[in-house]
């Protein structure tokens, strides 16, 4: 989307845009790209516990949407900060609350909302953001904008205090820590899970997910490498389309491995050397067994990577190639936590399985991931109570 005049984004003019929902609609206003990923996270987690509920989703360039909008998301184009368009927009979508995350704050959307009665809360609140050197010449109008909210969400204790300076009173504040896409648990079969446990007998179980066909013989090459050290290596290779699992055995049978395929019913023997999971929805299992995962689907051009939160939600170390832009903010805090390490080939795949095999290293990096991802996820915890709770006082009218 391009700049539009009045510090908007152009795009569609409300009249033109999807019809708005039945039901709930709550507006979030994207400023950065972590907020983009949270907000749908938070959509879906607001539809599991009230079916019927939308999410508007509006950011700003620096905050760019994905093409596809995720389920029970619809993405719409943040209207100049002038009154003509701000009233247009308000009047089509009628929203029900606002999650304004970051700052960049529209001094016009924002009174305009408030007249029509919109509950408005800021969250993420970053001083960065609320800072920013064109505030500095509009100070009153920053402190009206603020005025607004019922309640702020600061990012930081930093981030309070620059709040409280702009005259929002202390209990109007709240330090959240960062709002970001948070790990989920998936669900899984636990009498399953102790069962393969127990027959695995303590082996060192490690997890290749989302694999495309022409990174096949980059995992087996870094499985037989490892193994010749580590001989009761097993690893669960799980192809990112099982549509492809026929190549998945091709390869498997041209190494001349020892392996069981999930979708055959026989559980892996001492012999075993890889299992090859290829159903569908059993990645809940698959992260528990496993002490190490590799997330694949990012090596070669072109591609973009898998869900980091996936494995941290479930307590395994986490290992990923070069190509994972679509997931680069998400990696990056994993990285710099010590929880995630990148690989750029066999051999330094191999090279850092190696390493990671050893139960102590593997647990030091998974305890570290595992931190970043429940940091998100209790954030996210609080936003949807307060969503939840607003809600039901618009309701109970």
């Amino acid at each position: 989307m391009s700049r539009a005049p009045g510090g908007g984004q152009s795009g569609p003019d409300p009249a033109r845009d999807a019809p708005r929902p039945d039901g709930a609609l709550v507006w979030g206003h994207a400023t950065q790209p972590d907020h983009v990923d949270a907000m749908a996270q938070l959509a879906g987690r607001l539809r599991a516990q009230r079916p019927g509920v939308t999410l508007l989703l509006t950011a700003t360039p620096e905050a760019p949407l994905p093409e596809t909008p995720r389920a029970g998301v619809i993405h719409a184009a943040l209207p100049a900060d002038r009154a003509p368009a701000v009233e247009a927009f308000l009047a089509h979508w009628r929203p029900d609350l606002c999650l304004w995350a970051g700052g960049d704050l529209r001094p016009v959307l924002i009174a305009g909302a408030d007249r029509r009665g919109v509950p408005l809360y800021l969250i993420d609140a970053d001083e960065g953001a609320l800072g920013r050197s064109g505030w500095r010449w509009l100070p009153d109008a920053q402190r009206s904008a603020l005025g607004r909210f019922m309640a702020i969400h600061a990012r930081s204790d930093a981030a309070a205090r620059h709040v409280r300076r702009m005259g929002v009173p202390e209990r109007d504040v709240t330090v959240s820590g960062v709002f970001r896409e948070g790990a989920v648990a998936l669900p899984h079969d636990e009498g399953l899970r102790a069962e393969m446990a127990e027959g695995l007998r303590g082996r060192p179980v490690w997890l290749a997910a989302m694999v495309q066909p022409d990174e096949i013989g980059l995992v087996l090459d870094a499985h037989r490498a490892v193994s010749r050290l580590a001989h009761r290596l097993f690893l669960v290779l799980v192809p990112d389309d099982v549509a492809d699992a026929p190549d998945f055995i091709a390869a498997l049978d041209a190494g001349g491995w020892r392996y069981t395929v999930w979708s055959g019913g026989a559980m892996p023997e001492e012999t075993t050397q890889v299992l090859l999971a290829d159903t569908r929805g059993e990645m809940g299992l698959w992260y528990r067994l496993a002490t190490i995962t590799l997330m694949a689907s990012s090596f070669g051009a072109g591609r973009q990577g898998r869900d980091p939160n996936e494995p941290a939600a479930h307590g395994s170390a986490i290992m990923y190639g070069p190509n994972v832009r679509r997931y680069l903010d998400s990696y990056r805090r994993y990285a710099e936590a010590g929880g995630a390490r990148i690989v750029r080939d066999s051999e330094t795949l191999a090279a850092a399985l190696g390493q990671l095999i050893a139960p102590d290293r593997s647990a030091l990096m998974a305890h570290a991931a595992w931190d970043v991802a429940t940091t998100g996820a209790r954030v996210t915890d609080q936003i949807v109570d307060l969503v939840q709770d607003t809600l039901d006082l618009l309701e109970a009218g």
